[in-house]
């Protein structure tokens, strides 16, 4: 049965990989939310790992004397039909392992009068703690690829800083043009090329020129190296419209491990994550422009089985591969989360914003009542994205599952 689980296509461990990635995600934003909010002096009544309803909470329970000291102080559990309101924050575990949350004291409407409400803070305070969350999910992406280029990672060798240590060079197929001599020869992205008719190019610029040498009349034995495996496959340039010319198709790139010195490597990761960050808003601003033109874009997105289907592949592929996507998944998580939808907190953030254009507060009742639209909206949004996941998907994961049973 063991050995079943392990060979079918779709792993019951990938879902597992990606609810551990989504529960750290998740809990380092409501981080944010918590620290921020702490140091503004506003109450967190619960910290929650997973949703409700609450398996078991814990909160620390303060003896005070006569002139309000803290005399003693003890532990107590609380169980998940407690809703009493503690001076301090309930911590919890609860049923649905989805990531977590932070319940803020007035982050409701409620509270305006006392100090320690989220809506009793002025404007630039409660937009921090509104950001704060975002801003962990970058910081997090930020630490994930400082740490690789301090231990070393593949990495494409162009435009890289000075003082970068390169090891283990090697030139990578990065695409194969659909249609072409390359991909009629078995050739595939991901593949090491070692030889040209026996010919060794020192980088992908030698490879290129050497490839444009041949023409259509001329075999080539192309050697490369994959999943650890040379492989010897045989191609004939062949006509591209795309480039007017024969040519073989393949995209090629150097790469190589590469490394940074340790404060070199921590820039480096900023860098990266604020590019990477960049990268994602513009995708969604192409999103957005496809869903209003008709585009083809808006079909290629991914809900959370998407995503776990994508988690298992990349899985597959190594401990660095895993923590590279997570690092992606935390900026999209960032920039999603500041969308400036109702029920997002880039939502409410929007609303802090125009209070302090208007220098007036607005109805907590009425912002409220816009943030449950945009929620429903918002899982309805969740919903279809899951079907069209299950459509395109669908297939794969009813086969795994039978051959986890042996059907």
């Amino acid at each position: 049965f063991v050995r079943r689980l392990y060979s079918c296509y779709f792993l019951p461990m990938s879902v597992l990989i990606f609810l551990l990635i989504l529960s750290v995600l998740v809990l380092v934003h409501e981080l944010g939310h918590y620290v921020a909010a702490r140091i503004f002096g506003v109450k967190a009544e619960e910290f929650g790992y997973g949703f409700p309803p609450r398996a078991v909470g814990f909160v620390r329970v303060d003896t005070l004397d006569r002139d309000r000291r803290v005399v003693s102080k003890k532990w107590k559990r609380v169980s998940g039909s407690d809703q009493t309101a503690y001076d301090n924050t309930v911590w919890s575990v609860n049923w649905l392992p989805l990531g977590g949350f932070v319940k803020l004291k007035g982050e409701t409407g409620d509270g305006t009068d006392q100090k320690d409400s989220f809506q009793s803070k002025p404007g630039w305070q409660k937009f921090i703690i509104l950001a704060a969350g975002v801003f962990m999910n970058w910081l997090l992406a930020s630490m994930i690829f400082a740490f690789g280029f301090a231990s070393g990672v593949p990495a494409e060798l162009a435009g890289l800083p000075q003082n970068a240590l390169v090891s283990d060079k090697r030139i990578e197929i990065t695409d194969v043009v659909a249609g072409s001599a390359a991909l009629e020869a078995g050739l595939q992205a991901g593949d090491y090329v070692i030889s040209f008719n026996e010919t060794a190019p020192a980088n992908a610029e030698e490879a290129r020129a050497i490839l444009k040498t041949y023409d259509e009349k001329t075999p080539v034995t192309i050697k490369v190296k994959r999943d650890g495996e040379e492989k010897s496959l045989t191609a004939t340039a062949k006509y591209l419209p795309e480039l007017d010319r024969a040519a073989f198709g393949v995209g090629l790139t150097d790469i190589g491990t590469v490394k940074f010195p340790f404060f070199t490597a921590i820039g480096q990761g900023f860098v990266t994550a604020t590019s990477y960050a960049g990268a994602i808003v513009a995708g969604f601003g192409q999103l957005i422009s496809d869903l209003f033109s008709g585009g083809g874009q808006a079909a290629d997105v991914s809900g959370p089985v998407g995503i776990a289907i994508i988690t298992g592949q990349v899985s597959e592929r190594g401990f660095w591969a895993i923590m590279q996507f997570t690092a992606i998944l935390s900026l999209n998580l960032a920039v999603i989360n500041f969308l400036p939808i109702p029920a997002l907190d880039g939502g409410r953030a929007l609303f802090v914003i125009f209070e302090g254009l208007r220098r007036k507060k607005h109805d907590p009742r009425v912002e409220a009542a816009i943030h449950q639209v945009g929620f429903i909206v918002l899982l309805v949004l969740i919903l279809l994205v899951t079907l069209q996941d299950l459509r395109k998907h669908g297939s794969s994961i009813w086969h795994g599952l039978l051959g986890v049973f042996g059907i």
